[in-house]
Formats: structure tokens, sequence, C-alpha cells
């Protein structure tokens, strides 16, 4: 009998500290968009490498990128995969949020994004875009500002081309209903498109590109990241574990699976789709060069200092 209590109160001692951990673990959202630079993530959620470190994260879907420093701003989500670009200008904006790690990169002679019109789409040259309209994922968020980098580098005035805001789930839909002249995008939405006929591609628009830059990173207020610096290194680390992963080729088919659980796909478009490479590390470097396409563009009203973008 006394072993039987014995037996039943250890148990139950166990299942306490169990509940005393499940509860332990801090509770993070983290606000994205329906693009595969998300996919060491992904899998850092999937494979529980975030749990394992004491952290409940919740990946959730926004519209546009451009909104996701407000919601950091709000409170209403910890961590936000926000496009360089986009937090940089939160930051010359007057907010103080900081990258905590990386994840897509882009480098010359990737075919992860694309400028894509319909099938009769008479567009040839760089110059053939002026006078034309463009679907974007956010105005001044990384594909148009790339974007525009390259017209600017392969002699045409990005000045002359209407550039309009839609979310990467209206990208097939705008195109097909012909609203627009074509868009700017990226996978999984370049797959979508070529596979069901809807449009082609015209640019990959990464062959001026000196060499990679960061496309996302993951950021947050610094009085966040100073408030929780244990949870800003545990999330950084699972991010950092998961990049090793989504970088094996021999692990592509997995990625793609992964994939599909955040952003559903058809079968025919999940396995046809295309990805580059990521990096856990955020670099001054790499920020630095984002500044320079930026200030070419006229989209900064302070002097930048990636230094300080960069949570230590």
């Amino acid at each position: 009998m006394r072993k039987t209590v014995l037996k039943v109160a250890a148990a139950c001692a166990g299942l306490l500290l169990t509940a005393a951990a499940a509860s332990a673990q801090t509770k993070i959202t983290v606000a994205y968009t329906a693009v595969a630079d998300f996919a060491s993530g992904f899998y850092a959620v999937d494979a529980g490498l975030f749990r394992k470190r004491g952290l409940d994260v919740e990946f959730k879907t926004v519209p546009l990128n451009p909104q996701i420093p407000a919601a950091l701003e709000s409170g209403s989500m910890q961590i936000g995969g926000t496009t360089v670009p986009v937090l940089l200008q939160a930051v010359d904006g007057g907010l103080d949020h900081v990258a905590i790690a990386g994840s897509g990169i882009t480098a010359k002679g990737d075919v992860i994004y694309a400028a894509m019109g319909r099938p009769d789409a008479a567009i040839a040259t760089a110059k053939d875009f002026e006078g034309k309209k463009f679907g974007v994922p956010g105005i001044g968020a990384f594909l148009h500002v790339l974007f525009r980098k390259w017209l600017m580098e392969s002699g045409a005035d990005w000045k002359k081309v209407t550039f309009v805001e839609a979310a990467f789930p209206q990208h097939l839909d705008i195109l097909k209903g012909g609203t627009v002249d074509g868009i700017v995008t990226g996978e999984p939405t370049v797959a979508r498109i070529v596979t069901t006929g809807t449009g082609k591609v015209l640019t990959y628009f990464n062959d001026t590109m000196k060499g990679e830059m960061p496309v996302i990173v993951y950021s947050a207020p610094r009085a966040w990241v100073q408030k929780n610096p244990e949870a800003a290194k545990a999330f950084r680390e699972a991010i950092a574990e998961a990049t090793l992963f989504v970088n094996d080729p021999a692990n592509a088919d997995a990625v793609r699976q992964v994939i599909g659980k955040f952003i559903p796909l058809p079968p025919p478009v999940l396995s046809s789709l295309k990805f580059g490479k990521w990096k856990a590390e955020v670099t001054e470097q790499g920020l630095q060069e984002w500044i320079v396409a930026m200030q070419a563009q006229d989209m900064l009203q302070t002097k930048l200092d990636p230094t300080k973008v960069i949570a230590r």
C-alpha cells in the first residue's frame, strides 16, 4: 500500500513539474508574411527547437510586411519577420527596434523573386516597365526597393512606374484580373503563377546585385529585448539551429513540406517550389548595403548606424 501511495505521489509530482515547465515557457508571437524566406522559422516551430529552449512560439501571418513594426510597437506581437527596408524605415521614423536574428538572403542569380506579367505581356527590357502599373507586397518593403534598384541600375526610371500595394495572396488574382500590368513577387507565389499558367516571369531582377543581401530579419522593440534577454538569445539560437537544417540540400523535400504547413499550397506548386538560402547572423555590412540602396531612392531622412540596429 505504501509503495502504491509513493508511486502515485511521484507520478503527481512529475505531472506538476511538467505543468510548471509548460507554464514557464515564454510566449512569443511572431508576425510573418506568406513567403518561403521564413522557412527556418517555420522549421524551428515544427521541430520543437523553440520549445526545447523554453519558448512557446506561435507564427501569425500578416497581409503586408510594412504592417509589422506597428504590431510590434502595440505589443500584439513580440517579434516580427520584417524585411530589412521595413525595419530601417521604422528606425528612421523614430521607432527603437533592433534585429535579433536573420532569415532569408538573396544573391545574384537567385530565381526566387520575380517581376511577372500576363502570358501576353510585351515587356522585354527595363525601359519597357516605364508607364506600367505593378503590384508589390508592401510599398517600401524588400521587393519594392530591390526592384526599383534593378530598374535604376538597368537604365530605367523607376519614378515612371506606378506601384500599388497588394498582399502576396492577392497576386495571382490581380494579375489574372488585369487591374495591374504585372506584379513583383516571390516564392511560393512565383510557382503558383507559373504552374497555373496565369503569367510568366519578366525578370528575376537580381543580376545587378554585387553579393548576398539579407531579406528578412526577426526584429523586436529594443525595450522587449532588454526586458527578455534570455528569450531573445534562445530565439536566436533556435533560428541558427534551424538554418543549418534548411540550408542542407539533402533536406529540400522536408523544407518544402514545412513551408506547406504555414503557407497552404497545392501539391504541384509545393513540389515545384524554388528557394534560396538562409542566414541566421545579421551583419552590419548587410544592413549597410540596404541603407545605401534606400538612400539612392530618397527613402531615409536620417543617417542610420547599422551597428545600433542589431541586438547585442
